[in-house]
C-alpha cells in the first residue's frame, strides 16, 4: 500500500509542480535585519538536540540504511521524560532527529517501510515528543536528513523523484504534529546544491509553518557555484559582512556542527548579488567524547565550567545553541546526563520568560598579545590568535614553559579568566575522541604598578576549559599566563579576561 501511495504522490506532485515554486513574500528577502522567523529563533536561543534512532541500537554514529527495521527496539521508551528533562534544564525548545542519513524514520511514514511502524517498537516518537512539548510548554523543532541511504529513489537516476519523496515526508512532518519552530536539514554535501531544490523544500515548509526557521548544515561557502562536498569556511572566519556566499538558498540561519562561531560573528551573506541576514545556530554534545548517538557504555559528560563558558559564547551576538543529550537504547535519558543539564541551568540562572543570561564582557578580544615563544615564524600560530575571539585559531609555543601576555585597555577590571587549551586528541572511531591536556602547572599573573604579581597558581591539568573565578575585581595593565610545566609545547585557542558585571 505504501508503494502505491508513494507512486501516486510522485505523479501528483510532478503534475502540479513541474518546476520549482516561486518564493513567497513571507520567505527570505534581502535584508540587514532579522525576519519574523529569525527573531523568534533568536528569542528561543537555547534548545535540546535529541539524536535517537537506528544508530542507538548498533553502536554507530552513522549507518547505511541496510540494518533491519526490527533492530530498533527500545524497551522502556519514555519521550515524556526527554521533554521533562528539557524543561527542567531550562531549554526553550526540543530539536528531534526524525530521520538520519540511514533513512530510518521515527514516525509512521506512508512513503517508506523503513520506519517505526515496521520496527521493534511502533511508537510514533515524533508525535510523542510533539505532545510532550505542548504539555511542558516547549517549542518543537525537527532535524531531517536530506541524504537517505535506504530510499531507492535516491539513486534511481532521476533525482526529482527523490525530491518528491522528501516533499511527501516533510508535508507529513509539517502538518501532523502541530507548530514546528525549526527545520534543521543535513547531509546536503552528498550532492551538488542545485539537485536538492532547496527553494521547493523551503516554500513547502513556509506554506504550512510560516514561522518555522529553515537551515541547511554547511550553508556558507566561498562561492554559490556548489558541486557538493565539504567547503572549509569555518564559522570563526565569518567575521566580515558580505564576504562569503550561501551555498544552499533560501535559508534562515547558518549552521555547521560542531564548530563554534567567533565572538565577532557577522550576519550578512551573499546570494545572487544580494545580502541576506543569517544568524548562527551552534550544536555541541553533552558528552566529552562528541558522541551524537548514545552508546551502551556510560559516556562521561563535560565539566560544568566548560558547558557554562560554551553557553555564554554560543548564545551571544544574536546566535543560538542546541545541546545534544541522546537517550539510551532503553529509550530514556540517563540520569547523570539529566542531572548535568539541570545543574547547568541552575548555575546559569535561566528563568522561563526571561532573556538568557550573559557571561559579561570579554576584555581581551583584539588587545595586543605577545609570547616568549611561538611555534614558527608564520602567522598561523601567532600570539594574537589566543585573543582574537575565535575557537578554531590558536597560539602555539615552541618551548615547554612559555609566557603569554595580553595588554589590556587602561582602567580595565576583571573578575574571571577562562582558558581553552589545545589538547592532544585520540580518535575513538566515528566522531568520538578523547582529549589530554599538555599544560600541567601554571600561574596567572597581573602587571600593576610596574611589577608582576601572581594571583592564581595551579599544578593540575587545565581540563577542556579552565575557569578561574576571583572573589573580587582586579585591575591590571597586563595579564600573563605563565606555564611552569607541560608534557608538550603548549597551545591556547583562547585566553579570556572577563568582567562579569558588564
Amino acid at each position: 500500500m505504501k508503494e502505491f501511495v508513494n507512486l501516486f504522490f510522485s505523479f501528483l506532485l510532478g503534475f502540479l509542480f513541474p518546476l520549482p515554486l516561486p518564493l513567497f513574500a513571507r520567505g527570505v528577502v534581502p535584508s540587514d535585519a532579522p525576519n519574523g522567523a529569525q527573531r523568534l529563533m533568536m528569542e528561543r536561543g537555547y534548545g535540546m538536540f535529541v539524536h535517537f534512532g537506528m544508530n542507538t541500537f548498533i553502536e554507530q554514529e552513522w549507518s547505511e540504511g541496510n540494518v533491519p527495521a526490527l533492530t530498533y527496539a527500545p524497551d522502556d521508551l519514555d519521550c515524556d521524560q526527554w521533554v521533562r528533562v528539557a524543561r527542567d534544564a531550562g531549554f526553550r525548545y526540543v530539536l528531534l532527529v526524525t530521520k538520519h542519513h540511514d533513512g530510518f524514520c521515527l514516525w509512521d511514514s506512508q512513503y517508506t517501510e523503513y520506519d517505526v511502524a515496521s520496527s521493534g517498537n511502533k511508537t510514533d516518537v515524533v508525535g510523542a515528543v510533539a505532545r510532550a512539548c505542548k504539555k511542558y510548554g516547549l517549542e518543537f523543532g525537527i532535524y531531517y536528513s536530506l541524504w537517505d541511504s535506504h530510499e531507492p529513489t535516491y539513486t534511481c537516476g532521476d533525482f526529482t523523484k527523490y525530491v518528491d519523496f522528501m516533499c511527501g515526508q516533510l508535508t507529513e512532518l509539517m502538518t501532523n504534529y502541530g507548530e514546528i519552530c525549526e527545520l534543521w536539514l543535513d547531509g546536503a554535501w552528498d550532492k551538488p546544491a542545485a539537485e536538492w531544490n532547496i527553494p521547493r523544500l523551503y516554500d513547502l515548509v513556509k506554506n504550512i509553518n510560516p514561522n518555522c526557521a529553515v537551515g541547511v548544515n554547511g550553508t556558507i561557502g566561498t562561492s554559490e557555484e556548489d558541486q557538493g562536498g565539504f567547503v572549509e569556511v569555518l564559522p570563526d572566519r565569518m567575521t566580515e559582512d558580505n564576504i562569503f556566499h550561501m551555498r544552499y538558498f533560501p535559508g534562515d540561519f547558518r549552521l555547521w556542527d560542531p564548530k563554534i562561531a567567533s565572538r565577532n560573528d557577522k550576519k550578512q551573506y551573499l546570494y545572487g548579488g544580494n545580502s541576506y541576514y543569517l544568524p548562527f545556530e551552534h550544536t555541541i554534545c553533552l558528552s566529552k567524547e562528541w558522541a551524537w548517538f548514545q552508546k551502551r557504555d556510560i559516556k562521561y559528560v563535560r565539566d560544568l565550567d566548560e558547558l557554562e563558558e560554551l553557553f555564554y559564547w554560543t548564545t551571544c551576538n544574536g546566535n543560538s545553541l542546541v545541546v545534544n543529550i541522546a537517550p539510551d537504547y532503553h529509550g530514556r535519558i540517563r540520569e547523570h546526563e539529566a542531572q548535568t543539564a539541570i545543574a547547568l541551568c541552575k548555575r546559569l540562572g535561566i528563568r522561563r520568560g526571561k532573556p538568557l543570561p550573559s557571561g559579561g564582557r570579554y576584555l581581551q578580544v583584539g588587545c595586543p598579545t605577545e609570547a616568549t615563544s611561538c611555534w614558527d615564524s608564520s602567522d598561523e600560530f601567532a600570539p594574537d590568535k589566543a585573543s582574537d575571539g575565535g575557537l578554531q585559531t590558536r597560539w602555539a609555543s615552541a618551548d615547554l614553559t612559555p609566557q603569554l601576555v595580553v595588554t589590556l585597555a587602561p582602567h580595565t577590571e576583571f573578575d574571571k579568566i577562562t582558558i581553552f587549551e589545545y589538547c592532544d586528541v585520540e580518535r575513538l572511531g566515528d566522531f568520538s575522541n578523547r582529549r589530554t591536556n599538555r599544560i600541567q602547572a601554571y600561574t596567572i599573573d597581573r602587571f600593576v604598578d610596574g611589577r608582576w604579581e601572581t594571583i592564581f597558581a595551579d599544578d593540575t591539568p587545565m581540563g577542556d576549559c579552565k575557569t578561574i573565578r576571583f572573589p573580587y575585581f582586579y585591575s591590571a595593565e597586563k595579564v600573563r599566563l605563565n606555564v611552569r610545566s607541560a608534557t608538550a609545547p603548549p597551545s591556547i585557542y583562547e585566553f579570556n579576561v572577563i568582567n562579569t558585571s558588564l
